[in-house]
C-alpha cells in the first residue's frame, strides 16, 4: 500500500486495551490486586483503578468532561468502538489511513502501571507482562504490519530489563514503551537504568517516550488539577524535555552509543529551543557537571533521538530548518480524541512547505531507522 506514492510508517498508533484485558492475561497469583478497567460499552474513556488509586485523574475527576467533547475522529471512529477496537477494526483503521506499518502503543496503559509510585516491583512486572503478552496476540491479526512496543515496568529497573529481554526475543517487540517521568524519583541517568540501556543497545531496539495526561504522582502540568488545555499542554513537552536531558546530558548516549530513543507525541516544535539551551549550557558548565560528555548535546540528538510530530503540526518546517529532517518520525495519534483520524496522513501530506524528500523521510524512512525495521 501506497500512500501517494509514500509508504507510511505510523510511529504511534494506539490500541485501546478491553476492559477484561487483566482478567483475561494477568498471572493468577495477582488476580487479586489485578487492575480494573470499566467503561460503558463501545466507549474509549472509562474509570481506571489500580492499586487503591484511580486514573487518568484528569478524566476521573471531571467525569462529563470526555462525553461533552466531539472530534472528527470520534465520528470516524465508532464502527471501529462498536467492535471494541479488535485486531481487524484496527487493521481497518489503518487501511483508511493508507498506514502500511504501525507500531502500536498503549491508551490504558499510558497510566497503568507506570502512572505511579511505589507500586510493587512483582506486581508492576506482572502488569506488564499482561499488557504485552495481550498486545502480542492482537498484532497477530497481521503481524507483518501490527508492531508491538513493549511496556517495561518502571518501578523496578531489573524486572525492566527481563521484560525487554522476553518481549523481544519471544514476543518479536521492536521497541519498548515508558513514561517520560522519574518513576519512584529515579532518573534515566541513573546507574539503575544502565543495564536496561545495555539490554536495549544488545537488542538493537529503541525506547519510546510517551507521556499521559494523568498521574498519582506529580508530574509537568499537575498543578493545574482537572483543566486538561493547561495540564495536557504542559505534561507532554515538558516531560519529554526533562526525559531528553537526562539522556544526554546525563551521559547515557555516552555511556551507550548505539541506544535509541524516541520521543512521542508532543510534536517537534520544542526541539531546536531546548538543543540550543543544553548547548549553551553545555558550554558553562561542561568542566563541572559534564566532563564524561565528547560532544555538544546537539550532537547526541543528531546520532541518537528521534521526535514525533503529527498531522497538524503547523510549525514542522522550523524545526526541518533547524535540525534537519533525519531524526523526526510521524504519528496518526489514533484513536485518541486529538487524532486527525481518519485523514492525518493527507494532512500531514498538505505540508506545502516541506520537500518530497523530507516528507518520505519522515512518513518512512527515519521510522524504519528508528525501530530497525530497515533489514
Amino acid at each position: 500500500m501506497a500512500q501517494n506514492g509514500y509508504r507510511i510508517m505510523d510511529s504511534d498508533m494506539h490500541i485501546v486495551e478491553p476492559s477484561d484485558m487483566f482478567d483475561r492475561y494477568l498471572d493468577a497469583r495477582f488476580a487479586d490486586q489485578a487492575p480494573r478497567i470499566s467503561r460503558a460499552p463501545g466507549k474509549r474513556v472509562g474509570v481506571f483503578l489500580f492499586d487503591g488509586e484511580r486514573l487518568p485523574t484528569c478524566d476521573v475527576d471531571n467525569p462529563h468532561r470526555m462525553q461533552g467533547m466531539t472530534s472528527r475522529t470520534d465520528a470516524a471512529t465508532r464502527p471501529m468502538r462498536e467492535r471494541g477496537y479488535d485486531g481487524p477494526s484496527q487493521l481497518e483503521a489503518m487501511d483508511m489511513e493508507g498506514i502500511d506499518v504501525a507500531v502500536m502503543y498503549p491508551t490504558v496503559c499510558l497510566y497503568v502501571p507506570n502512572g505511579l509510585d511505589d507500586v510493587d516491583g512483582p506486581l508492576s512486572a506482572a502488569v506488564c507482562r499482561a499488557y504485552n503478552n495481550w498486545l502480542y496476540d492482537f498484532c497477530q491479526t497481521d503481524p507483518a504490519r501490527m508492531k508491538v512496543a513493549a511496556m517495561v515496568p518502571q518501578h523496578d529497573p531489573k524486572e525492566a530489563v527481563r521484560e525487554a529481554r522476553r518481549a523481544v526475543n519471544e514476543l518479536g517487540a521492536v521497541g519498548i514503551y515508558m513514561r517520560p517521568n522519574f518513576v519512584n524519583g529515579v532518573t534515566f541517568h541513573s546507574a539503575d537504568y544502565a543495564e536496561l540501556w545495555a539490554t536495549l543497545e544488545e537488542l538493537n531496539v529503541p525506547v519510546g517516550f510517551h507521556e499521559g495526561t494523568g498521574s498519582v504522582y506529580h508530574q509537568d502540568g499537575s498543578e493545574f488539577a482537572d483543566n486538561r488545555l493547561m495540564l495536557h499542554a504542559c505534561s507532554h513537552p515538558i516531560g519529554m524535555m526533562k526525559a531528553m536531558i537526562s539522556m544526554i546530558c546525563g551521559g547515557v548516549f555516552e555511556s551507550f552509543p548505539g541506544l535509541r530513543a524516541a520521543y512521542l507525541e508532543a510534536n517537534a516544535g520544542w526541539v531546536p529551543f531546548w538543543l540550543g539551551r543544553m548547548d549553551r549550557d553545555y558550554s558553562l558548565y561542561r568542566e563541572w557537571d559534564a566532563p564524561f560528555l565528547t560532544r555538544l548535546p546537539s550532537e547526541y540528538f543528531a546520532t541518537n533521538c528521534y521526535v514525533g510530530t503529527e498531522a497538524d503540526e503547523a510549525e514542522l518546517r522550523y524545526t526541518v530548518d533547524a535540525v534537519g529532517g533525519t531524526n523526526i518520525v510521524f504519528s496518526s495519534d489514533y484513536p485518541h480524541h486529538d487524532s486527525e483520524f481518519p485523514q492525518s496522513v493527507n494532512e500531514f501530506l498538505s505540508h506545502e512547505d516541506l520537500t518530497e524528500e523530507v516528507k518520505r523521510n519522515i512518513l518512512w524512512d527515519n521510522c524504519a531507522r528508528l525501530y530497525a525495521l530497515d533489514r
